[in-house]
This record gives C-alpha cells, structure tokens and sequence, in this order.
C-alpha cells in the first residue's frame, strides 16, 4: 500500500462568479461619473485662428457663440457664415435675447460673472463679428473673450 494515490484525476473547482455583479457595477458607476457629456454639436464650420497667449478659463460661467459657414450637413442654410448659439441658429437680432435667457438659466452667484466666448471661422467676416459685439452691447453682457487654438512652437 502506498500513500499516495497516483493515477487520480482531480477535478479543478469552478471559477466563483459571485464577485461579478459588483466589479460590473463598480465599472458601471466609474464610466457614469467619468464621462463629459457634449455641450451642444457643432452645426458650423470652426477652423480657429492660432494665437500665441492662449489661456485656459473655466467653463461654469462661460456661454459660447459660433459663428461660421454651415457644415456640409447643414448646406440647405446657404454658404453665408451663420451664427449658432447651443443647438440652433440665429440670427444677429437674436443674439442679444439669447444670451438674456442663458444668464437667465445660470446660478445667481454667476449671473454678474458671465462671459461669452466667441468661436469664431478664421473664414468669417470681421462685420459679423462686430455685429454680435454691438448686440452683448446691448445685453450689457461686455466681458467677451475671443476662443483661438494654441499656435505651435516652432
């Protein structure tokens, strides 16, 4: 008699599932708390200018403006560059009244701190520019910042 069997085929236990509903929950919960979600999608064409003193602000007081041509899906707007504030055009008129209502929208606090940052085509035309400066003229909204890509260093 010997004392070890030899010749005995072990069977390997089952892999325990137990802990998979939680890792799947933690991965879950990580992804919902990770993501940005999107401002609003660009229904314009948006080539910024470079610029060599760029500087980062935060977003939580900031609104944006986009003016441009209409990208190739939006071509039934015509080719003349359009204005786009969240997720519609508008026309100059309109701009003074949307940004009333996105102060509006803001927490009280940040109403007197808002800033509008113009994204503007480098293609686009200086009197629409100015256009839409006359109308936050108008809204007394007068801290605007002009949004450029970093140049690179060269």
């Amino acid at each position: 008699m010997s004392k070890f069997k030899k010749g005995g085929k072990s069977e390997l236990p089952a892999i325990s599932t137990a802990s998979l509903p939680d890792i799947v929950f933690m991965l879950l919960f990580f992804f919902m708390v990770a993501t940005v979600m999107r401002d609003s999608s660009l229904m314009i064409e948006n080539r910024l200018p470079s610029a060599d003193q760029v500087e980062k602000l935060k977003k939580d007081r900031t609104t944006f403006i986009y003016a441009g041509k209409p990208s190739s899906q939006y071509k039934q707007f015509g080719e003349e560059p359009r204005i786009q504030f969240n997720d519609a055009f508008i026309s100059v008129e309109d701009v003074q009244a949307s940004v009333l209502q996105a102060q509006a929208d803001m927490n009280e606090e940040l109403k007197s701190k808002i800033v509008v940052g113009l994204k503007v085509d480098k293609d686009t035309h200086a009197g629409l520019v100015s256009d839409i400066k006359q109308e936050l003229r108008k809204a007394n909204t007068l801290k605007v910042m002009y949004i450029a890509n970093a140049k690179a260093q060269q």
